[in-house]
Parts: C-alpha cells; sequence; structure tokens
C-alpha cells in the first residue's frame, strides 16, 4: 500500500500592523443658547437653561429633552457642586484635560437638575467618591470652549455652598442657586472648531497582507470567488457577494480602465499635490472590482470614463503614486459598465 503524500499548504504570511489615526476637525456654528454657554465660561460663569418643567440644565440644550419645546431662559448656576458618579482614568490619552492619572466625573453643579461631564484632579481613585464636593478650576487663558473648565478640584465647602467672595476672583462667583441671566456678552463665541482624532491599531488580516507585500513588489493581486469567479481587488478574505472564503491568488493589471472620476478642487493638509487633480475608479484588467488612484500626467478636464492608464512608482514606494494615460483607444462602455 502506497502512502499519499499530503499537499503541501504554503505558510500564512504574517500579520501586518499598524498605528493609524483619523483627525478630523469639525468647525459648527453656534445656536444662542450655546453661544451664551461657551462665552459664558469665558467669563468664568457657568450658565444653564430652564424647562418648561421648571428644571435647570446644565450644559444647556435648545429644546425641552421631555416636551421638545423650544428654551431659552438662561440662569446663572454656581461653580462648585457635587459628584453623581466617577470613573477613574488611569492613562490619560492626548488631548485630554490633564496629563496626569485623574477621574472622569458627573457634577451636579448648585442650583442645576443635571450634571456636567468633566474631569477631576484628584491624588487617586480612593480620594474619590460620589457625594464629593468639588469646584471648578479655570484655565489661565479663555477663548469661549468647554476646555475653559481647566477641571474641577476637590473642595471643602463646609455647608456654604460656592467659594465665597473672598476667592470667587480665581475660582468664580459666589452663586447659591439659579439666578436669571440674560445670557449678553461683549464679543459672543459664534462657532467652535472641536478636533476629533482616533488612534488604533490597523491589522489588515492574511488577505491584504498579501496584497500589500504584492504591492510592494510592484504587483496587484486580488483573490477569485470559486463561486461567481469574480476577482475581488483589494482581496477581503471572501466573496462579499457569495458569502464564500476566497484563496486563490489572480495577478491583475498592470493597466486598466478608468470607470469614473470626480476633479478634486480643494487641497488636502499634508497632501503635497497641488489642485485640481482626479481622483478615479480604475478598473485593472482581470479585476471584478474597480479600485481607486489618482491620475496624473494629463490635464485633469481630459480625464474620461473610458481612458485607458497604467501605474506609476516612486522609488521606494510601496503603491502606485499614479495613473497615467497608456496611449491605447478607450475601452468600449460595455467592456466596464458592470464595475461602474
Amino acid at each position: 500500500m502506497t502512502a499519499t503524500p499530503a499537499p503541501r499548504v504554503p505558510p500564512a504570511p504574517e500579520v501586518l500592523r499598524a498605528p493609524f489615526a483619523v483627525e478630523f476637525p469639525f468647525t459648527r456654528s453656534l445656536g444662542p443658547v450655546q453661544s451664551s454657554f461657551l462665552t459664558g465660561l469665558r467669563e468664568r460663569i457657568v450658565l444653564g437653561v430652564r424647562t418648561t418643567g421648571d428644571r435647570v440644565l446644565v450644559p444647556p440644550v435648545e429644546y425641552d429633552p421631555e416636551t421638545a419645546e423650544e428654551i431659552g431662559e438662561l440662569v446663572e448656576v454656581g461653580t462648585a457642586g457635587t459628584v453623581t458618579t466617577w470613573a477613574w482614568n488611569p492613562e490619560p490619552r492626548p488631548g485630554q484635560p490633564l496629563a496626569t492619572p485623574f477621574a472622569w466625573v458627573l457634577v451636579r453643579l448648585d442650583g442645576a437638575d443635571t450634571a456636567l461631564l468633566h474631569a477631576l484632579d484628584a491624588p487617586g481613585p480612593d480620594a474619590v467618591r460620589t457625594g464629593m464636593r468639588v469646584r471648578v478650576r479655570w484655565a489661565a487663558e479663555r477663548a469661549g470652549a468647554i476646555t475653559d473648565i481647566a477641571c474641577f478640584e476637590p473642595y471643602e465647602d463646609r455647608g456654604q455652598g460656592d467659594p465665597t467672595p473672598a476667592t470667587a476672583g480665581t475660582e468664580g462667583r459666589a452663586v447659591t442657586g439659579p439666578r436669571p441671566h440674560s445670557g449678553e456678552f461683549d464679543d459672543p463665541v459664534t462657532g467652535v472648531v472641536a478636533p476629533a482624532r482616533l488612534d488604533y491599531t490597523y491589522t489588515p488580516g492574511r488577505a491584504q497582507t498579501r496584497f500589500i507585500n504584492a504591492l510592494a513588489e510592484r504587483r496587484t493581486t486580488g483573490e477569485r470567488c470559486p463561486s461567481c469567479r469574480k476577482v475581488y481587488v483589494p482581496p477581503r478574505g471572501a466573496c462579499p457577494t457569495c458569502g464564500i472564503a476566497t484563496s486563490e491568488q489572480v495577478e491583475v493589471g498592470p493597466r486598466g480602465t478608468v470607470t469614473t472620476f470626480c476633479i478634486v478642487n480643494i487641497k488636502a493638509k499634508n497632501l503635497d499635490i497641488d489642485v485640481p487633480y482626479v481622483y478615479a475608479h480604475i478598473a485593472l484588467d482581470g479585476a471584478g472590482l474597480a479600485l481607486h488612484g489618482r491620475i496624473g500626467g494629463i490635464p485633469y478636464d481630459r480625464v474620461r470614463m473610458g481612458l485607458r492608464v497604467e501605474p506609476v512608482w516612486t522609488e521606494g514606494g510601496r503603491h502606485p503614486d499614479h495613473y497615467r494615460p497608456t496611449g491605447e483607444p478607450d475601452a468600449d462602455y460595455d467592456t466596464y459598465k458592470e464595475l461602474l
């Protein structure tokens, strides 16, 4: 009896990992309520809004969360309050209120019926408890943003409520309960820029690891679905249509056809490309899915659907820098219409 050797299984590629950051500065305009709230912080005043049910909401909102009625009656509340709940943050991240370990706290300021989320500067979790008294520590420089409250700090008020007038000049105004406020200030804040950033480690998986490694060799590969026979580029490890795992490697391109495109007129930060330029979906020869890339080597207003292109690599580049016309006749629409 002759033993049949088992088929050789190629070793799995080392899965790549890389740090990744998504950052987007979100700019928004403010309505009258939020404008007064943030301008008040600049002036070391905390404002809330009174609802039709006589509740004081801090931070203020423009519509009653219970009745959906528009509200705008502003009141000034205290700069001291009570911790309602908290969580310890042992490893502050960049951009957070404090660089040393601190507690995230919900603080119900004196005169308010809701709690404000912010940081509490405390030496350790044993120093934090629900029900403890805290007060605002104002930022040295204020511009009309929530960061004008640098943080909260523990405060033993001995039943006096807010800081006394003797200390109000550095810690805040002496306010023991909500009192009407016009919400009017000189030079009101009308808009804010809120930077949003997400840091994470990206792992492309085995399929895209093979794809990225092939690009480093100036080859473009995809994976063929064993059922529908489409070749997906970049590969995903499974056919999104049939739901079947894919493993058959197929080299495609390097040439392809522009299927659709757009003209970019806004220059992106840290991107050394003059505008206008063209970004296009490109169906590489042999691929069942179009990928995207920049088109160069041709005036932006001469790029068109059906244009035949090829990749241009830079020295040491791990992916094509852009695609340029090959000089071939344009592809017939019927050859790429299913890839639009």
